[in-house]
């Protein structure tokens, strides 16, 4: 089976996160600003689509050069071996994007590659008419920096955050893939408690229990990659599918908690928990912040609250950061992760955190704040 050079894109400050998962897997990494490559065949492709927590998309690097003028463009993305990929009657859209580069007018750099591919395209299939582009969909990307021009084919189609679970969302949705992120940065083991205070519409604790149980994030949704009948062996997806079942844990026994304030998004995350065929292993439930108490030691919370950024919030969003410390810092046994983009927050919490990792919510510069819990071993009965 052909072996291709892979990219998964991943949002800026998980990318050391998504290269983790791909070396747990069994692949060999490089770390870059915003993707992980490594290598692999049309399995490794609907495997890592099916497994990847934390990645965006899966995308196979079709050619890399440099080019300072759009004849350069033109000749050099003509010379790649476009139909090894594209069957004849492929349709193959083609997004840009450039930066800091000589080539700059995005449109003009999607027209000049399309027609290059159209050329190869159509002298090697001897075709004298226009391509029809009535069967599969071929995503195509040419993304410029500094002069490098990188063309990639992408395998996933829509995000792989769209797990295909949440029927319904909030008004400040975390993506799947972000609220995994935050669920691995914990290092939560699923035989301890795990509690989401400010759970909105739950992606965060059903994303806990998706890890809890082993199952593939990717199980329950496409990948454009699988109509691809000239790449992907027949029987190919369905066998990767089947041991990705076969590989879920539904005997583990997990103490997973959701809360929210708002009655109507416990409603929503409860939704979204059946949609995920999780009902039974997240527990959601309309409650304050500050109304919360447990008995339990060597938790995790992880919490994505309410930022403040409109001005009229602020003051009663800096209340819940001051409720959650009064609450939150005499449970010395738990480990406390806070998302947020208010930088004050540990004024406003009233403790120094552990450790900051700045993560990107979307295009918002957010920070999370880790205050480490000191494990009790539980005393024997």
């Amino acid at each position: 089976m052909q072996k291709y050079d892979l990219i998964a894109t991943a949002a800026s400050g998980i990318e050391a996160l998504v290269g983790k998962e791909l070396r747990n897997l069994g692949y060999q990494t490089q770390v870059e600003n915003g993707r992980v490559r490594f290598q692999g065949t049309m399995k490794d492709i609907i495997k890592t689509n099916l497994w990847l927590r934390t990645a965006d998309r899966i995308k196979i690097v079709i050619g890399e050069f440099n080019a300072t003028t759009f004849d350069e463009l033109f000749d050099q993305t003509y010379r790649l071996p476009w139909a090894d990929y594209l069957p004849i009657d492929a349709a193959f859209p083609v997004e840009g994007r450039s930066h800091r580069s000589q080539l700059h007018n995005v449109p003009s750099v999607q027209a000049i590659v399309k027609k290059a591919i159209v050329r190869s395209l159509s002298d090697k299939y001897h075709r004298r008419t226009r391509l029809p582009e009535s069967g599969a969909t071929y995503p195509l990307e040419v993304a410029i920096v500094k002069d490098h021009v990188l063309l990639t084919l992408d395998t996933s189609g829509s995000s792989l955050f769209k797990r295909g679970y949440r029927r319904e969302k909030g008004g400040a949705p975390l993506k799947e893939n972000m609220a995994a992120a935050l669920v691995l940065l914990a290092h939560w083991f699923p035989d301890n408690p795990f509690v989401d205070p400010v759970c909105g519409s739950g992606t965060i604790p059903i994303e806990a229990a998706l890890i809890g149980h082993n199952i593939a994030p990717g199980i329950n949704r496409d990948f454009i990659c699988e109509s691809w009948d000239n790449l992907v062996p027949a029987g190919l997806s369905d066998e990767l599918r089947d041991a990705a079942d076969d590989a879920a844990d539904y005997d583990v026994s997990l103490d997973i908690h959701g809360y929210d304030i708002d009655q109507n998004m416990i409603a929503i995350a409860k939704a979204n928990c059946q949609a995920a065929g999780l009902t039974h292993d997240v527990h959601f439930k309309q409650l304050a912040v500050k109304d919360w108490r447990t008995d339990e030691i060597n938790g995790v919370i992880v919490a994505n609250p309410p930022y403040g950024e409109r001005l009229g919030d602020r003051d009663s969003v800096r209340e819940l950061y001051r409720q959650m410390g009064e609450l939150y810092r005499p449970m010395t046994t738990w480990s406390k992760y806070i998302l947020t983009a208010d930088l004050e927050f540990e004024h406003y919490y009233g403790q120094k955190a552990t450790k900051r990792r700045k993560l990107y919510n979307g295009a918002l510069r957010t920070d999370l704040f880790q205050f480490w819990g000191h494990r009790k071993r539980p005393q024997k009965n």
